[in-house]
């Protein structure tokens, strides 16, 4: 028996790729992006197809719109949250490190950059920037005229450029750094660790208030040592860190007997770690075994 779908079917599932990939990009949850996906059909199917003119752009349009309301409610849950908030990190495939802008674009580092934004500047970057929508596009999306959005651009990409790395720094040497760091920790090397981490070295651990977690960034290679120590030298049991690859970069999966505890992903400047991203909230370890397929196009 053959199955027959509808042409409306059919037209999402070709966009489902990148319409999630856009909504995780502005919500930095997997969860949260797959509501978006979801609503984002529902809405579809009720539209007529044949009176859309393009119905890509048709797609992005509400998905923009369920993101940013979102968003916005996102806000105040993110207030509530116990200890820093980091995004949802993604097993991907090498197609994704491979695309040196979509890697750069959903990378923990500059995703946390984008927390800093408003809601509306995060939606209009997000959408310019990375998925490179033309501002009238972008404007009937969010709702706003195309030279406000313009300068909502504008603002928000200086902003993002005042924060991110100076520098482009190659997988290659990301992955020298953090195997240096995988070595330290799995042998309890203490200056082997106090090696490779920049003197202001800047560890941040999202364990949701269900793990153990700093409640803020630890600032400093001597106080984050202490807390990596404390939190995992602690550890009785067998500690692996492997390498892996999310959201397009290089990371490590750090297990605990066999289980997994978290990952770790890093920010590299000349040759050493100036930012350690911990997410070790087992809500946000969901994808971090099964690739997640991530796209611009």
């Amino acid at each position: 028996m053959s199955h027959v779908t509808d042409p409306a079917t059919d037209t999402f599932v070709t966009y489902r790729n990148l319409l999630f990939t856009i909504a995780y990009e502005m919500l930095g949850s997997a969860a949260d992006a797959e509501d978006v996906l979801q609503e984002t059909w529902l809405r579809w199917i009720k539209v007529d197809a044949k009176n859309v003119r393009d119905q890509r752009a048709y797609l992005i349009r509400i998905t923009t719109r369920q993101s940013l309301n979102r968003l916005r409610a996102a806000k105040r849950r993110k207030e509530a949250y116990v200890g820093p908030w980091l995004p949802d990190p993604l097993l991907t495939a090498p197609d994704v490190a491979e695309d040196v802008e979509l890697a750069e674009s959903v990378s923990i580092g500059l995703m946390i950059v984008l927390e800093t934004l408003s809601p509306t500047e995060r939606v209009v970057f997000v959408l310019r920037e990375a998925f490179d929508v033309s501002y009238d596009e972008i404007a009937a999306a969010v709702g706003k005229s195309p030279s406000a959005v313009h300068q909502i651009a504008h603002r928000a990409r200086q902003h993002v450029d005042a924060r991110r790395p100076r520098q482009v720094v190659s997988p290659s040497e990301t992955r020298a750094a953090l195997r240096a760091f995988q070595r330290a920790v799995e042998g309890r090397d203490l200056q082997g660790l106090l090696d490779v981490l920049a003197p202001d070295v800047v560890l941040v651990g999202d364990g949701g208030g269900v793990k153990q977690a700093a409640l803020r960034p630890v600032i400093g290679a001597e106080k984050a040592v202490r807390m990596l120590f404390g939190g995992l030298g602690k550890v009785d049991g067998t500690l692996t860190a492997e390498p892996t690859v999310v959201n397009g970069n290089p990371a490590l999966l750090v297990r605990l007997d066999g289980e997994i505890d978290g990952i770790m992903a890093a920010r590299v400047e000349d040759a050493r770690i100036t930012g350690l991203y911990y997410v070790r909230n087992p809500e946000k370890l969901t994808r971090v075994e099964s690739e997640t397929p991530l796209t611009r196009r």
